[in-house]
């Protein structure tokens, strides 16, 4: 897919809303944990005039080199790699910053192109690797896991009522090659109530070896404190997840730090998770399980 295209293509979720909760001040330092094809870093920047402040990572070498194309030549440094590891090498360089983002979704390029795996909408290889450097696929998952295994796969990650069947039929079903032909497995495996509902039966079940072949829940749940660790005195901090168990951890996590006590460490900007709004769902239908929180240090 021509890069114009991806770029083009793929709309920062609850953009107005992060630029509110960030509230940029110009000279200030960003870390875009997830900067994508860089629709927030984009906005962000534009209010602080710091792009040699601003540090922009993403582990999907489409997004690095669209990100290298506009940003490179105005400073910004651009990392290729996951945001865990990223984290634990600017905290041992004592790196702080005073805006950091993660949005944690899939953007939609991924979405989009058949041959990277992540849509049951368009029959592809099963790949699903946000980094293709990346050993582990959804290939592996699906044909080489055993049936307990994609079992607890399908009921952690993917809160799958049906986890067991599933797994059952995909264990039966073996060879599975494409997406089209794991899809048809989940469409099979569904009851009928499922097969009629809104959401599509495999929904779930993608979303959970999606997460599974690229460590997302594990990943998160370590970088917090390193979030934490990396936000200068003032900073602020947003995250947008996509999943319960995603947006469950963030509030967890900023509910422990923050509160009226003498030890907190964070004040919250969000009581209660940001939406996005009618208008943004009209035209940008992804971000409709968007949820926004942010804090400041």
């Amino acid at each position: 897919m021509p890069k114009q295209k991806q770029i083009s293509s793929h709309k920062p979720v609850l953009l107005h809303e992060v630029l509110d909760c960030l509230a940029a001040q110009p000279g200030e330092s960003y870390l875009d944990l997830t900067a994508g094809y860089g629709g927030h870093a984009r906005a962000v920047m534009n209010a602080t005039g710091a792009p040699d402040k601003a540090v922009l990572v993403d582990r999907d070498s489409n997004a690095v080199d669209s990100l290298k194309e506009e940003f490179a030549s105005r400073g910004v440094q651009i990392i290729h790699d996951e945001f865990l590891s990223t984290l634990e090498r600017l905290a041992s360089e004592g790196r702080s910053f005073d805006l950091i983002l993660a949005d944690l979704g899939v953007s939609s390029p991924h979405l989009e192109q058949g041959e990277r795996g992540f849509s049951f909408r368009q029959s592809g290889p099963l790949d699903m690797r946000m980094d293709e450097r990346q050993v582990l696929s959804a290939q592996q998952i699906v044909n080489e896991y055993s049936e307990d295994e994609l079992a607890q796969i399908l009921k952690d990650y993917g809160e799958e009522p049906r986890a067991r069947m599933i797994a059952r039929a995909i264990v039966g079903r073996r060879p599975i090659e494409t997406t089209s032909q794991l899809a048809e497995v989940f469409e099979n495996a569904a009851g009928w109530r499922a097969r009629h509902a809104k959401t599509h039966p495999a929904t779930r079940g993608f979303q959970a070896i999606r997460i599974a072949v690229n460590d997302e829940i594990n990943q998160l749940r370590k970088a917090l404190p390193l979030m934490l660790a990396s936000l200068a005195p003032g900073g602020r901090l947003a995250i947008i997840s996509f999943h319960s168990l995603e947006d469950r951890l963030v509030k967890q996590f900023l509910a422990e730090h923050s509160g009226n006590r003498y030890d907190a460490e964070l004040k919250l900007l969000t009581k209660k998770p940001i939406t996005a709004s009618h208008q943004e769902l009209v035209s940008n239908p992804r971000a409709r399980s968007a949820k926004l929180r942010a804090a400041a240090k």
